[in-house]
């Protein structure tokens, strides 16, 4: 996938990533995404499922709509679980390109759950 797709993908208001469970079954859930260099940045609560598949790095993402809908072709990419700093800068990064609506999420977040009740998954595409 060149550039372009990586901007594309990053650009978009959700990204549909599909990671896959222990049994080889995948998984799709809409996410919003920012883009981070040459990567791109979700973000996500500590304890989902998404997280805890991490066992098993090889993901599929794609543009999608709000309900998970696919818009493009998904394509192959590896996610990492990202280190608080990281995390704490991809909370911004969505702050940023949500609005008041991606301030208020992660406000109501921070209350339920705590700085630390989220993740960011750093998600590189696979050439």
């Amino acid at each position: 996938m060149d550039d372009t797709s990586l901007e594309q993908l990053g650009a978009g208001k959700y990204l549909l990533i599909t990671s896959y469970r222990k049994n080889g079954t995948g998984v799709a859930t809409p996410v919003w995404v920012v883009r981070d260099a040459d990567a791109l940045g979700v973000w996500t609560v500590a304890d989902s499922w998404k997280v805890k598949r991490r066992a098993r790095g090889d993901v599929l993402v794609g543009p999608c709509d709000l309900r998970g809908r696919p818009t493009g072709d998904q394509v192959p990419a590896t996610a990492e679980i990202c280190d608080e700093a990281t995390s704490a800068r991809y909370r911004r990064l969505i702050a940023r390109k949500y609005g008041i609506t991606g301030r208020l999420s992660l406000l109501g977040s921070r209350l339920r759950r705590g700085v630390n009740g989220t993740v960011g998954l750093r998600i590189t595409l696979t050439p």
